[in-house]
């Protein structure tokens, strides 16, 4: 592409450009017929925005709180793994663009920088995401270095007891680098005999994690826990009675289960069964500052972006990462302006319309 990209969604092609095809097929695709990694994005354009007039949009405050630290705008950074494949500065260049847009980024728990490099490397609000191995102890080890290394969150991400089937890993016999977070803890080298060491999660996870263990995390960290990877209101109204401080509703990238719901049409039961107990941020599918605008008007708090970081950090590095926040968070503001909220908080429900609910001209 000759000229800067405009919108995010072009950040997508420069990254195919530079990526061997093998790591751009890691982070673009999804499981199996990859129905519901079209439909994160597709069912967006399902929902409409219903624009109020004559409102004094002079001034757009797009700042928001989350667990009580501020960001300047509800746009966060979803744990993704692996960024030293899209660039040698890894997760520290995700990082310092996060510090630099003055929002939260999620660290992976397959990270290739470790817990420690990452928080070095500038001051900022953090959160750690966290699987859980059939060794706990392992587990629990990462927890502890977060906690120490100042991380504000553990988000345990509860959708993987298998790892998915993505067909273009298997078919590319993705290898991943040794994760610096296991050095002297765990192996995640594969025996020879293996295609790829993505068997090593397959073989690592605990498939017996349930709600009881939520109790288990509780015991090992002081740490507020966010659950991801709730779709359905049953999950997040046991989420809420187990005592988690906030849900994320994902469908893992739609990396995991294909064929489950778009994230974004998930959010409205989620929220409704939450009732505003917790906090319920958003994840899946976000190419525009109109779907960040839509997912808060559907009861989000925050939405986390994850392939755009990726795309943005493959195309250009750091800035490239900030350019991608930067994008979602102008389109943003234009769209609050133009349909008449001067904050964040004035997003509400009334704003939009799903595809279940008949035009309010033929009421």
């Amino acid at each position: 592409m000759a000229s800067e990209p405009v919108s995010v969604k072009e950040f997508q092609e420069l990254a195919r450009q530079v990526l061997p095809k093998m790591h751009y097929d890691f982070y673009a695709g999804g499981a199996e017929d990859e129905h519901t990694l079209r439909e994160n994005v597709e069912a967006f354009s399902r929902i409409t925005i219903r624009p109020r007039i004559l409102i004094d949009v002079s001034h757009i405050d797009l700042s928001t709180t989350i667990l009580g630290y501020n960001i300047s705008a509800p746009i966060m950074i979803a744990p993704t793994g692996m960024h030293k494949l899209a660039h040698p500065e890894g997760e520290i260049a995700t990082a310092k663009a996060a510090a630099a847009c003055k929002t939260i980024m999620v660290l992976s728990f397959s990270s290739t920088c470790t817990i420690e490099e990452v928080a070095s490397c500038c001051n900022a609000v953090r959160f750690f995401q966290l699987y859980v191995f059939k060794s706990r102890e392992v587990s629990a080890r990462l927890v502890q270095r977060a906690e120490r290394n100042g991380y504000k969150a553990i988000v345990l991400t509860v959708d993987l007891p298998r790892l998915g089937r993505r067909e273009a890993d298997i078919k590319n016999k993705l290898v991943k680098p040794q994760l610096k977070n296991f050095d002297a803890v765990i192996s995640t080298e594969v025996s020879s005999d293996e295609r790829s060491n993505l068997q090593f999660f397959s073989r690592a996870l605990d498939s017996s994690l349930c709600w009881k263990d939520i109790n288990w995390l509780r015991s090992i960290t002081k740490l507020p826990i966010l659950i991801k990877g709730v779709l359905v209101p049953e999950d997040a109204i046991k989420a809420v009675e187990v005592g988690v401080d906030g849900i994320i509703v994902s469908n893992h990238g739609a990396r995991q289960l294909d064929y489950t719901p778009a994230s974004i049409s998930a959010l409205d039961e989620v929220v409704s069964a939450v009732g505003g107990k917790v906090p319920v941020l958003f994840d899946g599918g976000v190419r525009r500052g109109t779907d960040v605008f839509k997912a808060l008007a559907l009861g989000a708090q925050a939405v986390l972006i994850g392939r755009p970081v990726i795309f943005g950090l493959a195309a250009k590095g750091e800035y490239g990462v900030k350019q991608v926040i930067q994008m979602l968070s102008d389109e943003l503001e234009l769209t609050m302006a133009l349909a008449g909220c001067p904050s964040v908080k004035d997003i509400n429900r009334s704003h939009v319309r799903t595809k279940h609910q008949r035009p309010l001209s033929m009421l």
